[in-house]
């Protein structure tokens, strides 16, 4: 009776787990190609990322069932809300790593993970015009995560929808990601700092830009100066926040410690891509680089996840 309960606190934001194992996954499975690593392994992470999704989409369905005024009152948050778009941008991801292979599993993918997040950045755009509870101190990177979602869709839907489709979602996703920033700058130099809490959350705004440059090049096709500009502003992000890492030693284990995670593989990815498209051994070693930090990053998080979990520290009610 007491694992029912529990599901009653299950988080949204653990799907936040989900983007980072998939980025994970799909870095690998770039850098299996274009590096030519001697093994293979992300089949196997494509199935764990496949289970731990199908898992955690049945106890979400079984709250929404059980305990639907709680998933109500997590839609209402100001900083919940945002992490409901992780899991359509998850089918999103699934749609990449489907895409070489098995190009119609992709295309379900891609409809669905489109369509869900298209009703999600519609409603919570909405919500943020109507609103009449959030204030500023409110404001944090996961208000991000609906304009990165956008941002993903070209990278599979190039190959399944019209490309006047792609541009229509990578521009939705520019534009809200350059007025989410200025807010966000404005909030995090004027106002309260974040709670150590959210202090992970700040490794999202490595995201639009990389995801942006890897969209970008899927939709132009090659390098250019827009692209760069994108991934040397990515880059320059992790580099900042590489250097602000005496702050993010000190937080104690919560969930959004998943928030390093994904932002990590989208750099990685990137510089993958630049690798790949410029063939300079710079980007090369980045590449390995980078792709050491994430692998070190997952197993990490995702042992104190585990951790946690076998602790009862998670799905618990918030004080």
């Amino acid at each position: 009776m007491t694992q029912y309960v529990r599901l009653q606190h299950f988080p949204i934001s653990f799907f936040a787990m989900i983007l980072g194992m998939a980025g994970f996954t799909i870095a690998f499975q770039r850098a299996e190609s274009i590096l030519e690593l001697p093994f293979s392994i992300s089949p196997i992470l494509l199935i764990i990322t496949l289970l731990i999704f199908v898992v955690f989409i049945l106890l979400y369905l079984y709250k929404m069932i059980k305990f639907f005024p709680e998933v109500k009152e997590e839609f209402n948050n100001p900083v919940k809300l945002s992490f409901f778009p992780t899991t359509s941008i998850s089918l999103l991801l699934f749609s990449i790593l489907f895409l070489t292979d098995h190009s119609n599993i992709s295309k379900i993918f891609c409809f669905i993970g489109t369509l869900a997040h298209f009703i999600f950045t519609l409603k919570i755009i909405t919500t943020w015009i109507h609103h009449d509870k959030f204030n500023i101190k409110q404001m944090n990177p996961a208000w991000f995560i609906p304009a990165v979602g956008n941002l993903i869709i070209p990278i599979a839907g190039v190959s399944h929808f019209p490309m006047e489709i792609s541009w229509f979602f990578y521009s939705i996703g520019v534009v809200f990601w350059l007025i989410l920033m200025t807010i966000f700058f404005n909030r995090i130099i004027f106002h309260n700092p974040l709670p150590n809490k959210l202090l992970p959350t700040l490794f999202l705004l490595i995201a639009p830009p990389a995801i942006g440059f890897i969209s970008y090049v899927k939709l132009n096709g090659a390098i250019d100066p827009f692209s760069k500009i994108l991934y040397y502003f990515a880059l320059f992000m992790f580099i900042l926040l590489l250097t602000q890492i005496k702050y993010f030693t000190k937080i104690k284990f919560y969930l959004s410690w998943w928030a390093y995670s994904f932002p990590i593989a989208a750099i990685t990815i990137a510089s993958l891509l630049m690798y790949h498209k410029s063939d300079m051994l710079f980007f090369y070693y980045m590449a390995y680089f980078l792709l050491s930090i994430l692998s070190l990053a997952i197993i990490g998080i995702f042992i104190k996840t585990i951790i946690s979990v076998s602790k009862k520290e998670v799905c618990i009610a918030e004080e």
